[in-house]
């Protein structure tokens, strides 16, 4: 049934994120996709032990994500947990498994080690066509991406725009895309890693009417079914194509919030039920301060907030992915 998707957000390692499971009322085999925000300092070794507690014997994909830290925390590493009832459908094992829930495909993230920029981003992305070609899906299934690249490759990022459109094709649709600067690869030699959310239904672009995104290999939002997933919102006007607000995060936090509750406008009136927001170092002292306007527009929705080391635009302090529910009258 639409709606029973649980996006828990992150918390402080997998004893705290099977409690907050258990107080949902959930299961280990409801889980249906797990994401590890881990930084440098994290201990790989204490992080599988508690996965493996936590999964208790279910086999679910998992994400790896390297970040610099969380604001306001130490913590090493941090869980986000997303939970069907019944664990939806599973495909593959160990590190290749999908889980099918509501028509999402979840996914694990992939990378390599070999070749130069350019070559390992398509190595991903092929990668994870080979990994939906067991459900008969192709990277046209793809609703969102996000790419973990370093800052001293922020140069070389426009690269990945060849094997992307070679690979996702000439649309209409096109997943929504955020990129991420993080310079503590998940291996020595990954220059890409790259997380990604698939779809078995039909999918339809959701565009505002911003003509920027006419020429690219992303769009505003992707919904499938009931489902809005949102790209990287950052304060990026639109119609010029110019950062806003520089230096100013609670303007940018404001401008990001408005575009994004527009594109859920035009997807049909889609509530926001969750939001990852990327901040930079410089903003983490003013971070708490959007808490009240974030409720303002996205009343519910659960929050995960990490720190990267910067994102693709050096004026952008803050960077939302947002995933939203329509109104079933709006999906049928």
């Amino acid at each position: 049934m639409p709606g029973l998707t649980i996006h828990l957000p992150a918390v402080g390692g997998y004893a705290h994120a099977a409690a907050a499971l258990a107080a949902h009322e959930r299961e280990p085999s409801d889980i249906v996709h797990v994401v590890e925000y881990v930084t440098p300092a994290v201990d790989p070794t204490t992080v599988a032990a508690g996965r493996d507690v936590l999964l208790d014997g279910t086999v679910a994909p998992v994400s790896t994500i390297p970040v610099r830290g969380f604001p306001g925390s130490a913590d090493p590493y941090r869980v986000a947990v997303t939970a069907y009832p019944g664990g939806g459908m599973l495909r593959g094992t160990d590190r290749d498994v999908l889980r099918v829930a509501d028509g999402v495909v979840y996914l694990p993230s992939v990378y390599t080690t070999e070749g130069e920029f350019a070559e390992q981003y398509r190595a991903c992305l092929l990668r994870v066509r080979e990994l939906l070609s067991p459900l008969r899906l192709g990277l046209d299934a793809l609703v969102l991406t996000t790419d973990y690249t370093a800052t001293a490759t922020r140069a070389s990022y426009p690269r990945c725009g060849r094997p992307r459109r070679e690979l996702l094709g000439d649309g209409p649709v096109h997943p929504g895309a955020a990129g991420i600067l993080v310079d503590v690869p998940l291996a020595p030699g990954a220059m890409v890693a790259l997380d990604s959310v698939a779809a078995t239904g039909p999918l339809h672009a959701v565009n505002p009417g911003w003509a920027r995104y006419d020429t690219l290999t992303y769009k505003p939002a992707v919904v499938a079914g009931r489902h809005v997933f949102g790209a990287g919102f950052g304060a990026l006007d639109p119609v010029t194509q110019t950062a806003v607000h520089e230096h100013d995060l609670l303007a940018q936090a404001a401008f990001v919030y408005g575009n994004i509750a527009a594109v859920f406008g035009a997807a049909g009136g889609a509530h926001a039920v969750s939001l990852l927001e990327y901040v930079t170092p410089d903003a983490v002292s003013a971070y708490p301060r959007l808490a009240d306007l974030r409720a303002e527009y996205f009343p519910g929705a659960v929050v995960t907030s990490v720190v990267c080391d910067a994102l693709l635009r050096p004026e952008f302090l803050i960077e939302v992915v947002p995933r939203g529910l329509l109104p079933e009258r709006a999906a049928a």
